[in-house]
């Protein structure tokens, strides 16, 4: 019988890639955590982790125990859930968002949720896909409106991740200038026209998605200020510190900014909702009919 303790390790170890952080995040010492390890591999007869100077990586069976970790992970926050539904009426329902997300496009669906299902209590949580799909996993929230940049979704058919993932709309990248510059007139422009550039950035995650591009213009990028919001950014745009390549969601209006659209091969964001493909009780139905919602669209 495996341990399911042991499991819980074998998830931290994955997660952090590392004996050290999995240590501290459970609490325990790196010694314990090897062994954790250790006795799991002999009870099964199979390494499930890979030791290097670099961390550690996960074996074939150890994604085949982390996958079945994560769901019975999912499957006692669903039972925990179950057991306090019992002493209160109301069904509960955890959305998980991204900031410019939420403020676009989740506000319509969840009004007309809550005036068709006033039984449900709904919570919110902001966060960045890279936590709301863990926290999904895990059974701590039951859907998740998330992006993914160019490149495959959070989840694909027969894949491993246990999720299901709708996609709901594009979200290019547009260029925002200052209503001052000489480009502001253009209908579009190609990035590489922008190389003598200073840019503002709205989102840490974009550096490495602008710098390929840019490198694929014939430029270096130079950056001016990484910030962690959008509508900062464009403030920054406004007062003439640089220029600006944000998603379509997080565009503001303000009578100093102009926004131009970027020639091909241009970079994009895509947005879509994430589900679990376990059953997850009471709360399912609910879920479903929200998708349906945010798919409909405002």
């Amino acid at each position: 019988m495996i341990d399911v303790q042991r499991l819980r390790v074998l998830r931290e170890v994955a997660r952090h890639g590392s004996f050290n952080r999995a240590a501290a995040e459970l609490r325990f010492t790196p010694s314990a955590v090897s062994q954790q390890i250790a006795a799991l591999e002999r009870g099964l007869g199979l390494a499930v982790v890979e030791r290097s100077t670099r961390g550690v990586t996960l074996t074939e069976a150890g994604l085949l125990l982390v996958e079945t970790a994560e769901a019975i992970a999912a499957e006692l926050t669903d039972a925990q859930e179950r057991i306090d539904r019992l002493a209160c009426e109301r069904t509960r329902c955890t959305v998980a968002t991204f900031a410019s997300g939420g403020r676009k496009l989740l506000p319509s669906a969840l009004a007309r949720f809550a005036a068709a299902h006033p039984e449900v209590e709904l919570t919110i949580l902001e966060r960045e896909p890279e936590d709301s799909i863990p926290l999904l996993k895990e059974g701590r929230a039951d859907l998740a409106l998330a992006y993914h940049f160019d490149g495959p979704p959070p989840a694909s058919p027969g894949d491993r991740s246990g999720l299901v993932w709708t996609p709901l709309r594009p979200d290019p990248l547009r260029v925002v200038l200052p209503r001052t510059h000489p480009y502001a007139g253009r209908e579009s422009v190609h990035l590489a026209e922008l190389a003598g550039e200073r840019w503002v950035l709205g989102c840490l995650k974009t550096v490495d998605l602008l710098r390929r591009y840019a490198a694929l213009a014939g430029f270096e990028l130079h950056i001016s200020c990484s910030a962690t919001d959008y509508m900062f950014a464009q403030s920054l745009v406004s007062a003439g510190i640089g220029v600006a390549l944000i998603p379509e969601i997080a565009l503001m209006e303000a009578p100093d900014l102009v926004t131009v659209s970027l020639q091909p091969p241009s970079p994009s964001r895509h947005i879509g909702v994430a589900t679990t493909r376990r059953h997850r009780g009471p709360a399912q139905p609910y879920v479903e009919s929200l998708l349906e919602l945010l798919s409909a669209g405002p």
